[in-house]
Order: structure tokens, then sequence, then C-alpha cells
């Protein structure tokens, strides 16, 4: 299995060494190229419009929080307008760019197994608030914390299949869902107190646990927000084995239900340069005469998704290029 978890979890360190003697279908050679040559810690506005809007997207499965009327449709519109492929982010069954958090974690593991198997890339996942709790828990289902078998989920008819494998598509070999790795995962504001007043007892101790099932996972907080449970400080979000897992706190002054509110900060040419540019660790002070609010994980979220968004298309063209 550890093969085959490799090459769906899009681990390997890609850029430069990717091998440029082969494309993708539908790719001009001279684009593979190009992504071939790509640094993905280092992606600029050209480079998404010019490359990476013409190769493969990972899917993004964006999770909203427990109330109703938050959805994160507004930061699915912040990314489409960043130049992400609208449908990479839409649910294949009724288009909505945003998904309940109420659904079932075993159901959302299979999901992610349906579109690997037929995209070649596992789904990314980005969760605010309760959304990012499922996000959590469909990392540990697929871990088996909960489950020995995972059935495979078709978002089609919203159903399980009757098996519990898939052919991956990046060996030809048959595997199971259970163990299955997301390339990189994130939660938004999510925090233990609405897990335990939602009864939701099985998450209360692995809430900030995150495991091996996920290649890179990014958690967002604020030391004050009454509604994740902080009052003045923040759980850190930890790795029970190899996942990469970065902490990042967010401004005091920024609202709970509000975080997904990011689709203007797109629109604003003082914001937008600022998130063009913004790479973890080495953020420019933020800009002024302009609203800058959720404009850190706003920034932080999308140099994640093109970062993998790169990551995975340079995996699928060495794989094209070995074969």
């Amino acid at each position: 299995m550890g093969g085959a978890l490799l090459a769906g979890s899009g681990a390997g360190t890609l850029g430069a060494s990717t091998p440029a003697g082969g494309t993708l279908p539908g790719v001009a050679p001279d684009v593979a190229r190009r992504l071939a040559r790509l640094d993905p810690e280092r992606i600029g506005p050209d480079d998404v419009r010019e490359v990476l809007a013409r190769v493969p997207a990972p899917r993004i499965i964006a999770l909203q929080g427990s109330v109703a009327l938050v959805t994160m449709e507004p930061f699915a519109e912040f990314l489409v307008a960043m130049g992400y492929p609208r449908p990479a982010l839409a649910n294949p069954r009724d288009g909505a760019l945003s998904q309940s958090s109420f659904g079932s974690s075993e159901a959302l593991a299979g999901t992610l197994a349906w579109h690997y198997e037929r995209e070649g890339i596992v789904p990314l996942l980005i969760g605010h608030s309760q959304g990012g709790m499922l996000a959590i828990r469909t990392l540990h289902e697929l871990a088996g914390a909960f489950n020995d078998r995972l059935a495979v989920w078709d978002p089609l008819q919203d159903a399980p299949l009757p098996r519990t494998t898939i052919v991956d598509p990046a060996t030809g070999r048959e595997r199971p869902v259970l163990g299955l790795a997301v390339p990189w995962a994130c939660a938004i504001a999510t925090g233990k107190l609405p897990r335990l007043l939602l009864g939701q007892w099985s998450m209360l101790s692995r809430l900030t646990e995150i495991p091996d099932t996920v290649g890179e996972f990014t958690g967002f907080a604020m030391e004050w927000d009454p509604i994740a449970g902080n009052f003045g400080s923040v759980e850190p979000f930890v790795a029970t084995g190899r996942a990469a897992v970065r902490n990042v706190v967010l401004p005091s002054d920024y609202r709970h239900v509000l975080l997904p509110q990011a689709s203007g900060l797109a629109r604003e040419a003082a914001t937008r340069s600022w998130i063009d540019t913004y790479a973890p660790g080495a953020a420019a002070p933020l800009p002024a005469g302009v609203d800058t609010t959720n404009l850190i994980h706003a920034a932080d979220i999308w140099h994640s998704v093109r970062k993998h968004w790169c990551r995975e298309a340079q995996r699928l063209l060495a794989a094209r290029s070995a074969s």
C-alpha cells in the first residue's frame, strides 16, 4: 500500500527535477515544459494564468460550518477570481460551491477515492468551523480510526458503491479506500467547544491531532473566538506522524462567522497584489487604505492551493513522462 499512498498523496518533491520529456492529454508541449520548470513554492499570477490554468487542477471540496446561512461560496468565488477553475470547485451532482458539514466522514472519504480513481488527483479539503471538523474527521476516517473498511462513494448518486477498493490510477493496481492520503487540507476556526455542545464526542480527543492521511495541513484560529471555544489562547494542531502541520493565528478583529467572506479581496488591486506575492513566514506589511479583513487566511490558503495545484499537475506530468 505504501507506494500507492505516496502516488495518491502528491507527497513527492517535484519542480525543477520533474521530467520534461512528456506531456499531458490536451496540454500543449510548451505549457508542459513550463509546468515542469515551476517551483511550487513560488507561483506568480503569470504562472497561474499561462500555465496552471491550462493543466489539470485538484478538485477542492469546501465544507461550510453548522450555520446554514454561512456558506463557503464566497470563499470559493474568491478562489475563482484568483484564477482557479470553477468546475474544480463545483459539486458534480448539483454544481454547488459549498457543501454541508453535517454529512458523513465515511461518505466523504469514499468520495475522495471516487474522484481519485477518475481524475488521478485526490481532492483538497477546506473546512470552516464545523466543516473543518468534518475535514479532520475524514482524515482520521481514512487512517482507520472509526472503520476497518470504507466503501467507495458515488457523489453523483450520493450513495455507496458495493466495493471498498479502487483501481489506483498511478499504479494500475487495486487498492483500498482506507489509507488514501489527501495532498493538503485546512481547518478555519475549528474548535472543541462546539464538538462538546453538539455531542461530537469521538472528535474531542482527535480534533487537534492530524494523522498521516494528509501530506500538509494548515490550521487557522483566533485567540479570542468564543464560538470555537478560544478565550485568549489557541490549542495548536499537531501531527501524529509525518504530516507537515502549520498553525496560523489570525488577527483578533476577524469574526468567526465572517471568515469565508473573501471574494472582495480579489477585486481590490492592493489586496490582490498582496495576495499574489504572499509567502508563509515572509509576508509584507498589510496594504494601507483598504479593508484587509480576512486577508491573511485568504492569502495563505491561495498560496497552498496554487502550490498543490502545481505539485499535482507536475506529478501527473512526471508519470506521463516515465511511461
